[in-house]
């Protein structure tokens, strides 16, 4: 399996986001590994499936992502996946039900019940903050605010708010999924079992949403290897693209002798 590392690599975003939040980074992806196929798939409630509902497990979601995957003919051969946050944990799942589909995985900013109290699963300090996100009826305001909770680039809040308030517009996110969503996420407890594949944890430092200590408890937890970026939010992928495919490359290098 470790000839399929970095071939063809599978996307996951994270709460209440979809496959266009992730920018232009699939394009560093790509510039990184040439010769590879690059596929995302959305999350159920999000993206092309925004109109259906969400589930309210991490199980009854990875299972969704799974079919969405099968039938578009991307699980051919095994995949290397990029997972953030929720996306994170259905990569998990993923790996625990059907672990000949994936061939290495990467995660990045997650958390566990159950390694981590929810005080730290989603830090204490953004509580007050998150409620209004949900509560917010202004695209363009709400935006801006979740931009300014998951990423430290401040140069680049105005444009990115933009964009991801068109995301809004197009396929809006209803108010149930992402209660579904975050329900999910915040009773997943995984099982207490490393998997065989290929396994690297990324986590920004800068993380006001979730503590970074989370991420350091999944490594401690199972021996997974990890690279910190010192400044980097949330969105890791957006605050230094560059710098996760430049991590993902040399962790692929070496899982590939």
């Amino acid at each position: 399996m470790p000839n399929s590392v970095g071939h063809h690599w599978l996307l996951l975003r994270g709460l209440c986001r979809e496959t266009a939040h992730w920018g232009s980074f699939p394009d560093l992806l790509q510039l990184s590994y040439p010769e590879a196929t690059i596929s995302s798939i959305d999350l159920p409630g999000t993206g092309r499936y925004y109109q259906g509902q969400s589930p309210d497990s991490i199980e009854a979601i990875t299972a969704e992502v799974r079919g969405q995957a099968l039938a578009a003919g991307l699980l051919a051969q095994p995949v290397t996946v990029l997972a953030l946050s929720m996306g994170a944990m259905v990569a998990w799942e993923w790996l625990q039900r059907h672990p000949q589909e994936i061939a290495a995985a990467a995660l990045v900013n997650t958390s566990f019940a159950g390694l981590s109290p929810f005080y730290r699963r989603m830090r204490w300090q953004s509580y007050r903050q998150f409620l209004g996100l949900l509560l917010e009826r202004d695209l363009y305001k709400r935006e801006l605010a979740i931009i300014k909770l998951v990423s430290n680039r401040e140069d680049h809040y105005l444009e990115t708010a933009k964009a991801w308030t068109a995301i809004q517009q197009i396929r809006p996110i209803s108010l149930s999924n992402c209660l579904n969503q975050l329900k999910a996420a915040a009773q997943y407890v995984p099982v207490n079992r490393k998997p065989e594949a290929g396994l690297l944890i990324l986590n920004g430092r800068g993380d006001r949403l979730v503590a970074p200590v989370c991420s350091e408890a999944i490594h401690h937890k199972w021996q997974i290897d990890i690279s910190k970026h010192t400044w980097a939010g949330h969105d890791l992928c957006l605050d230094d693209g560059a710098w996760v495919a430049n991590r993902l490359k040399h962790w692929t290098n070496q899982l590939s002798f």
